[in-house]
């Protein structure tokens, strides 16, 4: 998938606040969670969410999302991450 047919994916969705994002390596953020949804594209490196004890990594290419309100934990790949990233506030549809 294109970054601009992730857009349009986004936009479809009702993400209005659409983001890069670029994470250094070793990048990790502990237990958190947001007041949106978010729906990412991953276009280098990779990234580790944990959400309730299990751990997913995502690569370049993958898609990932969370919803509102999920904690989770966050930490970059020996790469570092960039993603293209969409935000929902709760209650959108």
């Amino acid at each position: 998938m294109t970054e601009t047919e992730f857009e349009t994916l986004l936009q479809a969705g009702q993400f209005a606040d659409i983001a890069s994002v670029e994470r250094e390596a070793a990048y990790a953020l502990a237990d958190h969670s947001h007041p949106f949804d978010a729906c990412a594209l991953i276009t280098s490196g990779d990234i580790t969410l944990v959400v309730d004890g299990v751990a997913t990594t995502y690569q370049t290419g993958e898609i990932f999302r969370l919803s509102a309100g999920v904690l989770h934990e966050e930490s970059a790949g020996p790469q570092g991450v960039s993603y293209r990233v969409g935000r929902r506030m709760v209650g959108a549809v």
